[in-house]
């Protein structure tokens, strides 16, 4: 089994695909997604990108996505631990890398600086298409 961490735009990108995770797999990412997932969407809509009846859409589609959402203490501690090291000032990023580094065995993101931060911290990353091609 490969568990993909995962970021918010990844996640959208799954729902509008339509991509369905097999059981041989999974995926995690932090209890924030869903909020940075909200915030994409609205932003889309907001620019005229995607009608408001398709960000809820693909807001639901989030919500139904097989996916380990995680926001524990230790989650916690080891993103601040991780914003130190990389340094970032905003820990609400480096939540995503806190969730590969104990969960995950690869972090998804198109995010140039979150794969930065990734590599700088020792985190093995993808692209979307690695991860579509897994998924199937």
């Amino acid at each position: 089994m490969t568990r993909f961490a995962i970021d918010a735009p990844v996640a959208v990108g799954l729902v509008r695909a339509e991509v369905v995770v097999p059981p041989e797999h999974s995926l995690v990412g932090p209890g924030v997604l869903r909020s940075d997932a909200l915030a994409l969407l609205r932003e889309e809509v907001l620019r005229g990108e995607r009608t408001r009846r398709e960000g809820f859409a693909d807001l639901d589609g989030i919500a139904m996505l097989r996916i380990r959402l995680l926001a524990d203490r230790v989650t916690r501690r080891v993103a601040w631990q991780l914003a130190d090291q990389v340094p970032w000032a905003d820990v609400r990023r480096a939540e995503y890398l806190a969730v590969a580094r104990l969960q995950g065995d690869v972090l998804v993101s198109a995010d140039d600086a979150l794969r930065a931060g990734a590599s700088a911290v020792g985190i093995a990353t993808a692209d979307v298409a690695d991860l579509r091609s897994a998924l199937g």
